[in-house]
């Protein structure tokens, strides 16, 4: 059975980080480029960052540029989000998606990928 798992959301202060992960049960990651998503209560789901099946290639959505960190162990099957100086604009469900084509130019898109995790929560308060 094909699986993405989201894990490491929670409750932050704003300043925090949070590490997320992806990982995935009943294919190869490494075959595949990996895209993080977001959706905030309302609002449409938001591309976050992906990575292409090397890891060599990354792409960031203007919004989090400079405070998220995106990186694959294909070995361990596993994408890490790392967020730093959080806020609350970035409250919101995350999840992981695959794809099976890396295209940098719509890596942010949702429609490229094929397959999603069930999201992890993330709410920045104080």
């Amino acid at each position: 059975q094909l699986e993405l798992v989201e894990s490491g959301g929670g409750l932050v202060q704003p300043g925090g980080s949070l590490t997320l992960s992806c990982a995935d049960s009943g294919f190869t990651l490494d075959d595949y480029a990996i895209g993080w998503f977001r959706q905030a209560p309302g609002k449409e789901r938001e591309g976050v960052s992906c990575i292409s099946k090397s890891g060599g290639t990354t792409h960031y959505a203007n919004s989090v540029k400079g405070r998220v960190t995106i990186s694959r162990n294909n070995a361990k099957d596993t994408v890490f989000l790392q967020m730093n100086s959080l806020q609350p604009e970035d409250t919101a469900v995350y999840y992981c998606a695959v794809a099976p084509y890396w295209q940098p130019d719509l890596c942010v898109m949702s429609a490229v990928y094929d397959f999603w995790g069930q999201g992890t929560q993330v709410t920045v308060s104080s």
